[in-house]
């Protein structure tokens, strides 16, 4: 019997190794798998790389993941705000290396890598420093650079409601980059705020089929607003 169900965040924590590239999902404070960080964390993996949207709020989730020196290099798209002074103290001692990556082209990176697309070609940042020594190309007159996928050896994602075989929904915005950087990995770790019995979703509804998703783990929404890890079992 297929069951996805994990009966704690810890559980899934199990067999990430030091020096994995982790997708995790967010799109400012929307969306962020803060308990799945928090158990990343208190598992102890480092030199990772990080890709996702930002580089972190305050000192909670990946914020408090860069903090406890687990990541040797971000790939982002919006590294600096107002409260990024984690981010900004080790990529300013030199203790963090980041990639600069303009959103639609780390979305489409990571989106190529789960379509199984070995590069392409995008237009933005032609002529840029973020071009780097890339390949170029003229296409229809049009200057373009060479683009690679972003693979992942885990995805680190937030949905609303799970079933025991994976299949995912999301709530508006808290989607963003769940969806792509689930197809994109090795393996995916989801939480949720409920689960559902089989057939309880609408095919056409789930946003994520579980043939993406490895395992997933309940988290109560009020310890979520709360900042707190409390998963149900």
């Amino acid at each position: 019997m297929i069951n996805k169900i994990a009966d704690s965040v810890a559980q899934t924590m199990d067999g990430i190794q030091d020096g994995a590239t982790v997708l995790i999902g967010g799109f400012g404070t929307a969306g962020v798998p803060n308990e799945l960080i928090d158990g990343l964390i208190a598992q102890g993996a480092k030199d990772l790389t990080i890709a996702c949207n930002n580089a972190g709020n305050g000192e909670m989730g990946l914020a408090a993941l860069l903090k406890a020196g687990r990541v040797r290099k971000i790939i982002c798209s919006f590294p600096r705000q107002a409260d990024s002074y984690v981010f900004d103290a080790l990529y300013r001692s030199g203790k963090l290396e980041l990639e600069l990556v303009p959103q639609g082209n780390l979305a489409e990176r990571i989106r190529a890598a789960g379509a199984g697309i070995g590069a392409f070609f995008c237009p933005t940042g032609f002529g840029t420093p973020l071009a780097g020594q890339r390949e170029t190309r003229e296409i229809n007159g049009q200057s373009y650079v060479l683009e690679y996928p972003i693979h992942g050896d885990v995805a680190l994602i937030k949905a609303e409601q799970g079933d025991r075989w994976g299949n995912l929904t999301y709530r508006k915005a808290a989607r963003n980059f769940g969806p792509v950087m689930a197809m994109a990995s090795k393996r995916t770790i989801a939480t949720v705020h409920e689960i559902v019995d089989l057939g309880a979703l609408d095919p056409e509804a789930i946003v994520t089929p579980g043939i993406f998703v490895h395992q997933i783990v309940q988290i109560d929404r009020i310890a979520t607003q709360a900042g707190g890890l409390k998963p149900t079992t």
